[in-house]
């Protein structure tokens, strides 16, 4: 729907307030952040890392700036229903992706107490929604000459199909690349895996395929042998 005759978009920057879940200790060399999908919330997200978390290895686990109701339908009340995240919509995505930018760089100091690239190693795990999230998060910090993350790890997502690898590749060639896929994911299918290592295979960014028994969700086992990669 178009806008009325004679009214204009504007933009406004406004304070928020965004939460994060941490585990592990703050002075930690390695610092792991890691970003849910959609509908999800960190809190639970989170559960799945807290226990590889400890004096050398800080997660760090941001919720998405914008939640909402999850589920409907007649005698649901919101009380009841579940809440969930985004960390962007295709409305006003451009002033989505600026913000939530910006916001993993605040966190990722705040956690740290001001990260320091050369005290902690900086390693991303984006899982579905959160994939798409964490490769522009890099390729954001690359632009701006900020520390390059010496793992990225795509778990049941992709790269955003609109990131220029030929103009941000050097941020993925600069990381150890991993994608992780259930053999039962119904949305990492062999067809958007084909088609993302064909994405990589083009711009000649090195990346190491990783496969679970398992559907759309962090699996224990894969996440171990992962983190520990």
């Amino acid at each position: 729907m178009s806008a009325a005759p004679g009214a204009e978009c504007a933009h406004v920057e406004v304070p928020r307030t965004a939460r994060y879940w941490h585990a592990g200790a703050r002075d930690a060399a390695e610092v792991w952040v890691a970003l849910h999908g959609y509908g999800q919330l960190a809190e639970y997200f989170v559960r799945h890392l807290a226990p590889f978390a400890g004096a050398d290895r800080l997660v760090l686990a941001p919720e998405a700036l914008s939640r909402f109701y999850v589920g409907s339908g007649e005698g649901n009340t919101h009380g009841a229903m579940r809440v969930g995240a985004t960390w962007m919509t295709r409305e006003d995505r451009d002033a989505e992706i600026a913000d939530y930018v910006r916001y993993l760089d605040r966190a990722l100091d705040a956690a740290t107490g001001g990260f320091d690239p050369a005290r902690a190693r900086l390693c991303v795990l984006g899982f579905s929604q959160g994939a798409v999230t964490a490769s522009r998060w890099i390729a954001a910090r690359h632009r701006r000459g900020l520390a390059p993350a010496a793992r990225l790890v795509l778990w049941g997502g992709e790269l955003p199909h609109d990131l220029d690898l030929a103009a941000d590749g050097d941020a993925l060639r600069g990381t150890a690349l991993s994608m992780v896929v259930g053999d039962a994911d119904q949305f990492a299918t062999a067809e958007v895996v084909a088609r993302q290592a064909a994405r990589l295979d083009a711009a000649g960014i090195r990346y190491t395929l990783v496969r679970y028994a398992g559907g759309h969700r962090l699996e224990r086992d894969a996440l171990a042998q992962v983190l520990q990669g």
